[in-house]
């Protein structure tokens, strides 16, 4: 008869998991390395995207067309000539707060992302706050995205009915409620939508820049003093130059909410944000340089949503102002369904948390989206493009969101940063890369953002503030209601990598290889 385990022997074996468990923590990246234990229910399908995929996403997570229409006329009437200034300067801080999302998605693979991350690091609080601010950015964004939808539709099918408010909400709410379904469907399906409207959308813009280039008409000769410091009105002047360019960049982190369903998402989903900034970057100072370029500051400053297909009339009188627009209304749509899937992944990772209500980290049977937490944001979402009707024009509705949804971008890009400091501070001395890439540069982008949220708020509306600052605020309320229910999120595993790394390094097996272990191989859809 065997003998019975001594207590203490028992407590051990419990707190070391077999490595058959310690593989099924890692497809979902929890467990001692992600901090949280074994799974409960069902999870997010696990290597559905590819690289390539995932590239595509992280481009038109930043929706360079729509990112242009939507803050180029705002960013000209800010700065002026320094347009291409502040899209440059914000870049350089923008990519140590890529390089801390990577670093940090390398020890925690978690749809909520920065919401899991800063809450293992800095403060379950701020954590929850970071998850919020992006919550919020992205309900505000589906108004302010689906009502430019709306009205470009109807520019090129019934451009009369245009500039009527109501008739382009419901146009955008269709387009809305589309994205909707096709984000329900799964990620195999999102993708593959986005691969179709962002390539078309990609097309265009560089058929675009060759046109510009073979432009002999110019409004203003280009002057190498676009990219320095000297037009900008003094620091508040820099700073909302930077909060819009801020808000120009967003979206590319959407690889990080998807990388639970990515294909080595610890590797790849850094590695294609990298890329879809740098891609993005690109468009942004070619296109905003074009429009100094071709057309007077006046114009462009008045244009509002319209300077891309007025910039597309002048390079190509006729048809290129209904190419341009075009390439907006495919950006929009796209940047949509990206922007669904980080609200809904996020409301996932809070559901599943129990910070918010669990239903909301409940799994599709089918499909294996989070169901019921994007009923929950289509229901918000049509509830607040009822509202948008009395609010006044689009261009009004739009100019206070991208600033409001600016500030609350700067407060978890900002903490963000921070926590990939923290996370990594026992490996910034082994090397001038650790130092430079895990300490210096994050903490650089960190401080630039944090001051950018502060040093705008003398320059906003009290719409934008009320909005940006509001939003943010209404987040106390379901964090103390879930903190005294005694949600697990605020009693965290610390987030180290040290440890994260030694622990995960020796039962790390490529994806495929678990799946095979199972009899039920996922592929990516990678092209």
């Amino acid at each position: 008869m065997r003998s019975r385990p001594s207590k203490a022997s028992r407590r051990a074996s419990d707190r070391v998991p077999g490595p058959r468990a310690r593989g099924r923590w890692r497809a979902h990246g929890r467990g001692p390395a992600g901090g949280r234990g074994p799974a409960r229910g069902r999870g997010l399908q696990p290597n559905v995207l590819g690289t390539f995929d995932t590239v595509v996403m992280a481009v038109a997570g930043s929706a360079p067309a729509y990112s242009l229409a939507a803050t180029t006329a705002v960013l000209v009437g800010a700065v002026g000539l320094a347009a291409p200034a502040a899209l440059l300067y914000c870049a350089i801080p923008m990519l140590g707060i890529v390089l801390a999302f990577s670093r940090l998605g390398r020890i925690d693979v978690n749809a909520g992302a920065s919401y899991s991350w800063v809450g293992r690091t800095l403060h379950p609080a701020l954590g929850f706050l970071s998850g919020w601010a992006l919550i919020v950015s992205a309900t505000i964004f589906m108004v302010a995205g689906s009502l430019p939808a709306g009205q470009l539709t109807l520019e090129l099918l019934a451009p009369g009915r245009a500039a009527d408010t109501t008739t382009a909400t419901a146009v955008g709410a269709g387009w809305f409620l589309l994205m909707l379904l096709v984000v329900l469907g799964g990620a195999r399906l999102t993708v593959r939508a986005q691969l179709l409207l962002t390539g078309v959308e990609f097309v265009i813009l560089v058929l675009f820049i060759g046109g510009v280039v073979l432009h002999r008409g110019a409004a203003t000769a280009f002057d190498w003093s676009w990219l320095g410091l000297g037009h900008f009105d003094g620091p508040s002047g820099f700073a909302s130059g930077a909060l819009i360019a801020a808000f120009s960049y967003w979206g590319w982190d959407v690889t990080s909410n998807l990388s639970e369903e990515t294909r080595d998402g610890r590797r790849t989903a850094g590695l294609a944000a990298l890329a879809g900034v740098g891609v993005v970057f690109l468009l942004f100072e070619a296109f905003t340089i074009a429009v100094n370029v071709v057309l007077p500051a006046g114009e462009a400053a008045a244009g509002g949503a319209n300077v891309l297909a007025l910039l597309g009339d002048a390079v190509w009188p006729g048809p290129g102002g209904k190419l341009m627009i075009v390439a907006v209304l495919l950006s929009t749509v796209a940047t949509l369904e990206t922007t669904l899937i980080q609200v809904t992944r996020s409301l996932f990772a809070m559901g599943r948390d129990r910070t918010m209500p669990a239903a909301l980290g409940s799994v599709h049977r089918r499909w294996n989206t989070p169901w019921a937490a994007i009923a929950a944001v289509g229901a918000v979402a049509l509830a607040m493009f009822t509202a948008a009707t009395a609010l006044g024009s689009v261009g009004d509705i739009l100019g206070s969101a991208v600033n409001a949804m600016g500030l609350q971008i700067a407060f978890y890009y900002g903490l963000a940063g921070l926590a990939a400091v923290v996370a990594y501070r026992g490996t910034l001395l082994r090397s001038v890369r650790d130092f430079v890439l895990g300490g210096a540069w994050p903490l650089a982008g960190a401080a630039f953002m944090l001051w950018v949220f502060f040093a705008s708020l003398d320059g906003l509306s009290r719409a934008s503030i009320a909005i940006g600052l509001g939003g943010l605020a209404a987040g106390v309320v379901p964090m103390a209601w879930y903190w005294r229910k005694g949600s697990p999120y605020y009693r965290p595993a610390r987030l180290d990598a040290v440890r994260a790394m030694a622990a995960a390094g020796p039962y790390d097996a490529p994806p495929r290889e678990r799946n095979r272990a199972d009899g039920n191989e996922t592929l990516a859809t990678d092209f």
